[in-house]
């Protein structure tokens, strides 16, 4: 019997082209490090010290976080962006953006964007919208893709980051 939903969900495109194919990163590290004889990148939903040391006890090789990196003073993230993330509020699933499962900030167009076409159209119809939204410094409008982990991201240098988390 599979568990069902972990704390913490992945931000970004979905593994799965189903959106409620969820399977926690932990729970799948353990169903298949028995099976596969090759190294296992952990990756989803990690955003702690804790979440990196649970992953390779499941059986990883190597943890891959993204959104833990967001605020990184290297990371190339857009300002507006930034201040969505400091701002707090939910995380969603939403095919607004690109027409494919994705995890981000909920903002208006969440709301507004309901019958979005298949990837890749909605991602090149939405792309003047994302666009115009980052210019004019209007979260509301863009894909701001984030994991549910996302009020632990850390301002600090990448390496003051990793050192946290190892």
């Amino acid at each position: 019997m599979r568990e069902s939903c972990a704390k913490n969900w992945a931000g970004g495109h979905r593994g799965s082209w189903v959106c409620d194919a969820r399977l926690a990163t932990l729970v799948l590290l353990r169903e298949v490090r028995g099976a596969v004889h090759l190294p296992l990148v952990a990756t989803g939903g990690l955003m702690t010290r804790q979440d990196v040391q649970a992953a390779l006890s499941a059986g990883a090789s190597l943890a891959a976080l993204g959104t833990a990196f967001l605020l990184a003073d290297e990371a190339g993230t857009h300002p507006t962006y930034r201040q969505a993330l400091e701002g707090g509020g939910e995380t969603g699933l939403t095919r607004a953006f690109t027409g494919r499962w994705a995890r981000g900030l909920v903002n208006r167009a969440f709301h507004e964007i309901r019958h979005p076409l298949p990837t890749p159209a909605q991602h090149a119809l939405t792309r003047p919208l994302r666009q115009a939204a980052a210019a004019a410094g209007r979260s509301d409008l863009m894909s701001l893709w984030a994991g549910t982990g996302f009020p632990h991201v850390q301002q600090a240098s990448a390496a003051v980051i990793l050192g946290t988390l190892t």
